[in-house]
């Protein structure tokens, strides 16, 4: 059995005259090769998980590592749990720049080098399992990512970067006078609130439920746009790409503010660990797609007997999930500049995964 995972989703969007009237999303190929982890010990799965995903790593290590620990009812001391956020931390806000300057922006000389020294900075601080004092080089990191991110104009928890100092800027003025009008519809949100529903249906129904998750008739966004409606308490009334792109910079921002020590408190369950009874444990990771959940049961040898996964892209990009809903019934503008608005607010539900977009007229398929 192959390993590989296509992690490639293809959307199709049906247009009449100048609405979209359905969206069509053909998910992901995921073989089920977390059974290949069966009766294997616990912790030779660690070292696997890098040749099984190459989106969130050090997110899919933590939620391992937390999830073992549960089954085995153990519990990780301060300091790792702290080295563990502070590696999620730096990921995220990598994956979140990346997402906003790779790819879906033009990038000059100076964005290009910001974007690299900020990854490069990060994989100073991503280190899970690495031990002893890091201080120096630490702060020398998030130094490094001070001035990427001055680069970028990035500079603090703000709804837009600096006029002139980042490419987004113009990208996100584009989008001002409504080229994607989208419809009024009631958002749901996935949080730490629902992690041991979550998990008890993923211990019980495994693929069938990780394939196409649903919450009792909920199909709920999670990301950057689901963590600031949970900060701010209230569900913002325009969900546009620019807004989507305006609360990713924010973000940026927040996590930077974090790393450098102004800024006090995350949101609640950045990691979340869960025993469930006798071996069986499982955890919750917020990562820069959203929440990630990852479920084991262990023998009394310590061999995998077990091991359930649950990404965010599988909400998000549920066929009758948070995008399908925000597209179905939005108006486009004329010209290329609707078909790019679609295509950002789709980038905006997640900045990692990769996706092909299609536009057909209804009729003439």
């Amino acid at each position: 059995m192959s390993l590989a995972l296509r992690n490639e989703i293809d959307i199709t969007v049906w247009l009449a005259g100048g609405s979209i009237a359905d969206v069509a999303i053909l998910p992901r190929s995921r073989p089920p090769v977390m059974r290949l982890f069966a009766g294997r010990p616990a912790s030779s799965v660690l070292s696997a998980l890098p040749r099984l995903f190459s989106l969130c790593l050090v997110a899919q290590q933590v939620a391992y590592l937390s999830a073992a620990e549960a089954a085995r009812g153990e519990g990780a001391t301060v300091k790792t749990v702290q080295r563990r956020v502070t590696a999620i931390v730096a990921e995220r806000l990598t994956e979140l720049v990346r997402g906003l300057f790779v790819g879906r922006l033009a990038l000059d000389g100076t964005s290009a080098a910001a974007v690299r020294a900020v990854m490069q900075a990060a994989t100073v601080l991503g280190g899970v399992a690495s031990e002893g004092d890091r201080g120096v080089a630490m702060r020398e990191a998030v130094s490094q990512i001070r001035s990427a991110l001055t680069e970028l104009g990035i500079l603090r928890e703000i709804q837009s970067p600096e006029p002139g100092r980042a490419p987004a800027a113009t990208r996100l003025t584009s989008f001002d006078g409504g080229p994607l009008s989208l419809p009024t519809i009631e958002q749901s949100f996935l949080s730490a609130a629902d992690d041991l529903d979550v998990v008890g249906r993923l211990l019980i129904e495994g693929a069938s439920f990780s394939g196409a998750p649903e919450l009792h008739g909920r199909i709920p966004e999670t990301g950057v746009w689901a963590r600031r409606a949970g900060r701010e308490q209230i569900v913002p009334l325009d969900s546009g790409p620019a807004e989507r792109l305006k609360a990713r910079v924010a973000e940026v921002a927040r996590l930077f503010a974090w790393l450098d020590g102004a800024e006090g408190d995350l949101e609640d369950g950045v990691i979340a660990s869960y025993s469930l009874g006798t071996r069986r444990g499982a955890a919750a990771v917020e990562c820069a797609r959203g929440r990630l959940y990852h479920a084991i049961e262990l023998d009394d040898e310590d061999r995998i007997v077990r091991f359930e996964l649950l990404a965010p892209t599988e909400w998000n990009f549920h066929a009758r999930g948070p995008l399908v809903q925000s597209l179905k019934g939005s108006l486009l503008g004329a010209g290329p500049r609707g078909q790019d608005a679609v295509r950002t607010l789709v980038g905006s539900f997640d900045p990692c995964v990769g996706f092909s977009l299609n536009f057909h007229e209804v009729g003439r398929a």
